[in-house]
């Protein structure tokens, strides 16, 4: 069963004093930070984040309760909202003192719900009356007003990677305006409407922040919205519908993710998954919005896979009970005390853990049959290249080996992606060039958002290795080369020459010399000089060998030395001179290695021919101005 969890709890995960009567924890999804705030800040403050090497600590008076603490990025500010009117600030810049200092919200008789740090020196206060953007001036001690709207508030939702504060509106709470930020600027962008399953009469607050959620999937920002099940329209269970939310222009519905079960829900997005974990069953399902199940305006998606548990956890013991039960104790999943951060993070405060969750792509391999979307899928995800190669390897070989239909739909998946790799390449290459005869500034390479299994990561770790199998049929490794061709040349990718030799040596190495003949009359192996190179290597296994080498030597054009070269160490002295008499390149060809050809045949009516030949010629071109003595 572990070999089917096909999600886990990271290693490593950020450890904080656990939630208490004393000591309560909040967290900051902007900079991944856990702060651990005693008896309100006077017995001490700690801080830790994913990526510090030391946590923070420091000490606050104790002015109230605290309801909400965030550093600004880069730890150089900290704010605390204590009252629901005013925010505190105290700069932790050096060289400047640590003197705390306050804003008031402007709208009177607001209440302040929450903040955002948008920027180092930039904050948004969210009201219950609106929105007010300021900039903090550490040195002053003061903030400035940027900008400020007003509308109507029930809560709010931040999204730090692309710098969005969605906001609920109306009576049922489910109009929600985004505004964004940039530069120390706020926009407004365009506001859109959840569709609710039913509308209470009289009207209420019908949407809960607890079933919205923000998060980037494939680049792109998506509003979730977990729609639970209505007995009253006999629905067979939630649903989690995605709406898609452009920087321009308006938010559309684009995605609907069937669950097929009811209960308590969280949503966690991981490699561009969205993961939905449900309590009751204490499993977690995948969807990938890439693999679309249904084609239309609103893509309906299954689970990927089944639903699986998370991979059994264990907390190691520390302190004093560490000695007398030093083996780890089991860690409750889909605890009640668990609480779910966007987009990957799950905290348990009662235990004082925060981990990231992880994909496992191995066991995914294993549960998906369907090879070619199996590729799709595992063409999306990081850090996926070996585990791609294992599969091809795999299927290749041994019980899980395929038949060609689908070894061509794996090729061909991997190949189109290649393709569309190339053709990036290639137009920046051409735009850097483009720009440097311009003098234009260097551009940025494109980052490419999917695995790429280039010719030679095939050759090395699957084609060479298959090939050497002493337990398959000749007849499939043949077929399964050519395959791989044919899908190369399909995109129109150059096939690298190490191809065709791998051919032609499987071919050799079982004797199949009647379909390497056929293979390089009908053009199936392309011509290249190493290929011919090669050829000229097997006359003595194959000696025809020699003039099919010479044949393609010659349709290449480009190797009339080469091919020089080969007659005269054949000692086909005449044969060479009449080639290159053909093709017009004795004038300027050395004697020397025509004359210690001639001599090593021992035949002296044959130099004495090829010595007059070269005198002649040597007489012809006394006259010219490119006639160099030497030769």
């Amino acid at each position: 069963m572990n070999e089917e969890h096909y999600l886990e709890l990271c290693d490593n995960p950020v450890q904080f004093e656990n939630a208490s009567s004393v000591n309560n924890v909040f967290f900051d999804e902007a900079n991944k930070q856990v702060f651990a705030v005693r008896s309100g800040g006077a017995t001490g403050v700690v801080v830790k984040g994913p990526d510090d090497k030391s946590s923070i600590a420091f000490r606050m008076d104790d002015k109230g309760e605290v309801k909400c603490i965030k550093f600004s990025f880069g730890n150089k500010i900290l704010a605390v909202q204590r009252t629901a009117k005013s925010v505190e600030f105290i700069n932790f810049i050096p060289d400047l003192l640590h003197l705390e200092y306050s804003q008031e919200c402007k709208t009177k008789n607001a209440t302040i719900l929450g903040f955002c740090w948008t920027s180092w020196n930039e904050i948004v206060f969210i009201t219950d009356q609106g929105i007010e953007f300021y900039q903090v001036l550490p040195e002053k001690r003061s903030l400035k007003l940027q900008k400020s709207q007003s509308i109507n508030v029930n809560w709010y939702m931040y999204c730090p990677v692309t710098s969005v504060v969605l906001l609920s509106t109306t009576v049922l709470g489910n109009v929600l305006q985004p505004f964004f930020f940039k530069n120390g600027t706020m926009s407004k962008m365009s506001k859109f409407e959840i569709e609710l399953p039913i509308v209470p009469k009289p009207a209420k607050l019908s949407l809960s922040e607890r079933d919205i959620a923000m998060a980037t999937i494939y680049g792109q920002l998506y509003v979730r919205y977990l729609k639970h099940h209505s007995r009253t329209l006999n629905s067979p269970g939630a649903e989690v519908v995605l709406y898609h939310l452009p920087r321009e222009g308006t938010c559309k519905k684009m995605h609907v993710l069937k669950l097929n079960t009811t209960g308590k829900f969280a949503l966690n997005v991981v490699d561009n998954l969205v993961v939905v974990h449900h309590q009751s069953s204490q499993t977690s399902m995948i969807f990938d919005i890439k693999l679309r199940d249904t084609e239309g305006t609103v893509n309906i998606h299954q689970p990927v896979l089944p639903a699986r548990s998370i991979h059994p956890y264990k907390i190691p013991l520390t302190g004093p009970a560490a000695v007398t039960t030093p083996t780890p104790v089991p860690c409750e999943l889909y605890s009640s005390t668990w609480s779910v951060f966007q987009p990957d993070i799950i905290i348990s405060a009662s235990e004082g853990y925060l981990w990231y969750l992880q994909v496992k792509l191995q066991p995914i391999v294993n549960l998906m049959k369907d090879k070619g979307k199996l590729m799709d899928f595992l063409l999306q995800r990081r850090d996926c290249k070996m585990v791609i190669v294992s599969v091809c390897f795999q299927m290749l070989n041994g019980s899980d080996k395929g038949n060609l239909s689908v070894i061509a739909t794996v090729f061909d998946k991997l190949n189109q992606v290649y393709k569309e790799y190339l053709e990036t390449e290639q137009s920046y290459n051409m735009a850097v060039e483009a720009g440097q005869s311009r003098g234009n500034p260097a551009q940025m390479r494109p980052i490419s958002t999917q695995a790429v299994i280039d010719q030679s990561d095939m050759y090395t770790h699957v084609l060479s290795v298959f090939t050497e199998k002493e337990d398959v049929s000749h007849k499939f490794i043949i077929a399964v080369l050519m395959e791989y061709i044919r899908s190369l040349n399909q995109f129109q990718i150059t096939v690298q020459h190490y191809l065709y030799e791998l051919v032609l040596k499987t071919l050799v190495h079982h004797n199949l010399f009647y379909m390497l003949h056929q293979f390089l009359q009908y053009h199936v192996l392309s011509d290249s000089k190493p290929l011919a190179c090669l050829l000229l290597s097997l006359e003595s296994t194959y000696p025809p060998a020699h003039q099919l080498s010479l044949d393609m030597l010659k349709r290449l054009s480009t190797a009339n030395d080469e091919i020089v070269e080969v007659l005269l160490s054949k000692q086909q002295v005449l044969g060479a001179l009449r080639f290159i008499r053909g093709v017009g390149g004795h004038d300027n060809i050395s004697a020397r290695k025509f004359l210690d050809a001639a001599r090593q045949t021992r035949e002296e009516m044959l130099f004495y021919t090829i010595f007059r030949f070269f005198e002649q010629r040597n007489q012809r071109l006394r006259g010219s101005p490119h006639f160099t003595p030497g030769n």
